[in-house]
């Protein structure tokens, strides 16, 4: 009989189901349009007096509506009117109309038929009986089941404040995203007589961007399902036509995905929708993952940003990024999607790092706490710090003691190191330092024996899997990564210049060669002479300088150490270090012969043994008129900034080496300084790393 109740108004019909509550209240009621709802009667879901109870109740408590659907007295047309339940203990239910309207259409002539609840993916009809209705509501008895039916495959989510702009050949109109799936979005454009909407050809494919406030949620193409007039514009329902955005598809080697155990969850507030989401993480590597969902539940869509998104591990692991959606495949009832992550904190970063290093080998850890003392072992047993370097450094043990309790237990977000350890005993090291505004610096490599593995590699390995990640990052502030090296070691040339020589490429990847002197301080000061001058560099200085090397390397130390004189205190690296509790600045003189600069001094300061062969606590001099300058001259001119210096001595990095070779001053030492372009580049050393070391990144 209750069957028979409910074919006998007029149904609402399959597809989504007005919502009077995005309406104005000036509106009248909205009618029901459909007859063929009542065919899908016969297969619905029985719901008993219970789960009815409870779903009145919830809404009640999300303080949220339902519909009641009435019958007008003369025209016999069904219309829905929204009311708010009371707390419902199981046998009555009372509904408050909130619909303004209500008063005027003397509702006590009306017939009642039935309340619906929605939720987007189904209807659920409740055919009460013995209702009372008056202008503030209505009360009724509950049935013992109500019916669920299923209005869509997809569930379709109600939208508010979501901008939408249609583009087509250069023409622009505005609207609001009303609802959307994954298949479809619906806006709505209000049509006035600025609207260029009649310049549309709806045939062809419209670029559709949503946004919230000034923040770009989606941008795609999309071609057009229907349109249809509506009393406050056009509404337009659109499907978005790509269903793949893959990004990095020329990068031959990838981040290795690892499926863990358990499954990493990532959850989110949906950015068009504003409620939360939750996903199982099928795999996962540091660039992005995969995720399943539900076809009927599912909430992503291929060029959809997520602004913030939490990956949490074994709910104790919690990492925060933004990321995008790049694919999604329907398998059925289920969806794969695939997510890019676009940002994430180098803490962060670090902490994913070692959760997916842990499923391959757990003697690799990337930026944990370390124990000092096994680090000190390590760097004296494996002659890392041999007695020459650790003469320059001796006396200022405690600051240099402090610096690397700092930068290894703290873990600032300009560091970042890689051990192998086994038992709390290092075998392999090797760190990471941010060094210029966008240049990262590898140093302090060096590994020992353990059984029959290639430590050294292993860590190698592990720093090159993190950087093909990292650069991408906004927050990681890393195009260039560098590294010194001293020729005569076999393998850092193996592993940085074999690549630099086999490219021959030097805006990929340049090799610049300085020659290294510790340079004491003389108590006597000679003055210039007359024709001679230093001064801060200006800007014409630079250019000369960039001409000059242009013309000699064509690389990229200009690029990678910002030489483009001191960089702002405000928001720049110098800020960065002093807020962690650090010391990084460098400035550039000029030394002048009748007014020409033929030579340039980089002063660069910081903490004392931040980097041990001290290649970033010195003075780097590059010789552009190598036959004009002499070497006393030279010297002369650095003299003065010597004696600013409390050190008793200081390095002195001299660039073109023929300079020095030419004034017959003896070398003790020569490095080669190794500038990596990584978006250029990078992958392209990853390859060479896999081809020559037979370093596998899988």
């Amino acid at each position: 009989m209750e069957i028979e109740k409910l074919k006998n108004f007029v149904p609402l019909g399959l597809g989504y189901v007005k919502d009077i509550a995005r309406e104005s209240p000036s509106l009248p009621p909205w009618l029901f349009q459909h007859r063929d709802l009542m065919n899908e009667i016969e297969r619905s879901e029985e719901l008993g007096k219970e789960k009815i109870v409870n779903a009145l109740n919830y809404i009640h408590f999300m303080e949220g509506f339902v519909y009641a659907c009435v019958s007008h007295p003369t025209f016999q047309e069904t219309i829905l009117l929204r009311g708010r339940p009371d707390p419902c203990s199981g046998d009555t239910i009372h509904l408050r109309w909130i619909d303004d309207h209500v008063n005027s259409l003397k509702i006590e002539s009306f017939g009642f038929e039935q309340i619906i609840l929605l939720d987007g993916e189904t209807i659920t009809l409740i055919p009460v009986s013995a209702p009372q209705m008056s202008a503030s509501g209505v009360t009724a008895e509950l049935p013992e089941k109500g019916y669920i039916l299923r209005l869509r495959e997809i569930k379709r989510y109600k939208c508010e404040n979501i901008g939408a702009d249609l583009i087509q050949n250069g023409i622009i109109a505005r609207g609001n995203l009303i609802d959307f799936s994954p298949r479809g979005f619906r806006i709505r454009i209000n049509t006035d007589l600025s609207s260029p909407l009649n310049w549309f050809d709806f045939e062809d494919p419209t670029v559709i961007n949503l946004r919230e406030k000034h923040h770009v949620l989606f941008s795609g193409p999309c071609r057009t399902i229907r349109q249809t007039n509506h009393p406050q514009g056009k509404e337009i329902v659109v499907a978005p036509i790509l269903d793949n955005i893959t990004k990095s598809s020329k990068e031959k080697i990838r981040s290795p995905r690892r499926q863990l155990s358990p499954s990493p969850v990532f959850s989110f507030i949906h950015p068009l929708f504003h409620k939360r989401v939750k996903r199982r993480i099928s795999d996962i590597s540091n660039t992005g993952f995969s995720v399943q969902e539900k076809t009927s539940d599912s909430v992503l869509i291929p060029g959809l940003i997520l602004p913030e998104v939490t990956i949490s591990y074994a709910n104790v692991l919690h990492l925060k990024c933004a990321v995008q959606v790049i694919y999604r495949k329907e398998e059925g009832a289920e969806v794969l999607c695939g997510i890019a992550i676009l940002d994430m904190d180098i803490k962060s970063y670090g902490k994913l790092n070692q959760l997916l290093n842990h499923y391959s080998d757990s003697h690799i850890f990337v930026s944990n706490s370390v124990d000092m003392d096994a680090l000190w072992e390590f760097f004296f047993q494996t002659g890392f710090l041999y007695p020459d370097k650790y003469r320059s450094l001796h006396q200022y043990k405690d600051l240099f003691k402090e610096t690397y309790r700092k930068l290894y237990q703290e873990n600032p977000e300009i560091a970042c190191h890689f051990t192998y350890e086994r038992d709390g005993e290092i075998y392999g090291h090797m760190s990471m330092l941010r060094t210029y505004e966008r240049t990262w610096m590898i140093h302090h490599f060096a590994a020992r024996p353990f059984e029959s593995r290639r430590t050294g590699f292993l860590v190698l390995k592990q720093i090159m899997e993190y950087l093909n990640g990292f650069h991408k990052l906004p927050s990681a502030n890393m195009d260039y990564v560098m590294a010194y090296f001293q020729p005569k070691n076999k393998i850092a040339n193996r592993i940085f210049g074999d690549f630099a020589r086999s490219l021959n490429n030097p805006q990929g990847c340049s090799l610049d060669r300085f020659c290294y002197f510790m340079w004491k301080k003389d108590a006597s000061q000679e003055d210039l002479p007359s024709e001679w001058t230093l001064r801060e560099s200006t800007p014409m200085d630079l250019w000369k300088l960039k001409l000059f090397y242009k013309h000699r390397s064509d690389g990229l130390l200009l690029d990678a150490h910002n030489m483009e004189g001191e960089p702002k205190r405000k928001g720049s690296l110098f800020t960065l270090y002093d807020q962690l509790g650090f010391h990084r600045s460098w400035n550039i003189h000029s030394l002048v012969h009748h007014e020409d600069p033929v030579a340039f001094i980089v002063r660069e300061r910081s903490d004392v043994g931040i980097n041990m062969a001290q290649l970033l606590n010195c003075f780097k001099i590059i010789v552009t008129e190598p036959e004009i300058l002499p070497w006393d001259i030279l010297i002369k001119s650095v003299s003065p900034l010597l004696h600013e210096e409390t050190a008793a001595e200081i390095p002195l990095l001299i660039y073109p080496e023929d300079y020095v070779k030419k004034e017959g001053v003896p070398v003790t030492k020569v490095y080669d300084h190794w500038i990596l372009n990584l978006h250029e580049k990078g992958n392209e050393y990853l390859q060479h790393m896999a081809k020559n070391f037979r370093i596998r990144f899988d």
